[in-house]
């Protein structure tokens, strides 16, 4: 099914295959000093559990596409983002709070209390999609005071709208830029630019090359691949539709057997994918009801 000498860095696959990996985590560090600020530069990385639990049963559960932690106990959340979220802003801060949170101590040595020192928190969106209106592509967003001075310099967000980034090949000036294109571009090459001579590219290039790929690997990847391009055909699906027919409420009252079982099925894939619920619900038709019974997996 891949067609393409190499892989697309929007799957969870291949996004993982790219910054989530022990042996290469090189790539990741390079890509962090190349898009933070010159003085959050990072000189070593130790890949965490993704999967967090807040310190309530109730609350939600946060899963990151990638969490880390640098030589100085800083952390780093490392996230895909394919689609636009109502409250895409809200989601990104919500998981900022829980490196924060697990810094807590019950006690200190001397038998004192924990005196809140944090250790730096910094999340990083890479996003398929726009989310405002400027020609900015990468954003840089701190706490600051009414004077625009900075107030607190532990808590960074990083934003990247990488459909804004126009570039082409000609214009490329630095190694941000030559970032920002692989990722666009990395899938519809044929081969490895010439102009892609540093060590760090070469070595993008080489492990996500398919046919490098063991046959495990190439298997993960061909069904990861599908599911992604389902997710995208059900959501341009899901946008002609609107422009046809305006709102899909009527949808969920008409639907049909079939139509039901395939919605769900979609669902069910668009879940794999880490989309909220809320979007599940107005791409497929299903209910938020459904949609969260289906993620618990009680949905007939």
């Amino acid at each position: 099914m891949a067609t393409s000498k190499y892989i697309n860095p929007f799957t969870d696959f291949g996004f993982k295959k790219l910054f989530g990996e022990e042996d290469n985590k090189d790539i990741l560090i390079d890509f962090l000093n190349t898009v933070l600020p010159e003085e959050d530069k990072v000189f070593d990385l130790t890949y965490k559990s993704t999967e967090k639990l807040s310190a309530h049963q109730t609350d939600r559960k946060a899963i990151f596409d990638l969490y880390c932690e640098n030589e100085k106990g800083e952390k780093f959340i490392v996230e895909l983002q394919r689609a636009h979220q109502t409250f895409f802003k809200d989601r990104t801060i919500y998981y900022s709070t829980f490196p924060i949170q697990e810094q807590a101590t019950k006690g200190q040595p001397d038998g004192k209390g924990w005196k809140y020192e944090l250790k730096a928190v910094y999340v990083i969106s890479l996003m398929d999609f726009k989310f405002d209106l400027s020609e900015d592509f990468h954003h840089v967003v701190e706490l600051k005071n009414q004077r625009n001075e900075i107030f607190y310099d532990k808590l960074k967000f990083i934003y990247l709208e990488l459909p804004k980034f126009k570039k082409s090949e000609s214009e490329l000036s630095n190694h941000f830029d030559k970032w920002i294109y692989i990722l666009n571009r990395l899938e519809s090459f044929t081969e490895a630019p010439a102009f892609y001579q540093e060590y760090i590219f070469k070595k993008v290039f080489s492990i996500t090359e398919f046919t490098a790929l063991d046959k495990a690997d190439q298997l993960r990847y061909e069904e990861d691949l599908k599911i992604f391009r389902d997710y995208l055909n059900t959501l341009d699906t899901a946008v002609e539709k609107g422009r046809k027919q305006g709102k899909e409420e009527g949808l969920k009252e008409g639907m049909r057997a079939g139509e039901r079982k395939k919605a769900i099925e979609t669902a069910s894939n668009l879940l794999k994918l880490g989309l909220e619920v809320e979007q599940i619900s107005r791409v497929t038709g299903l209910s938020i009801d459904d949609v969260d019974k289906l993620n618990k997996n009680d949905l007939s």
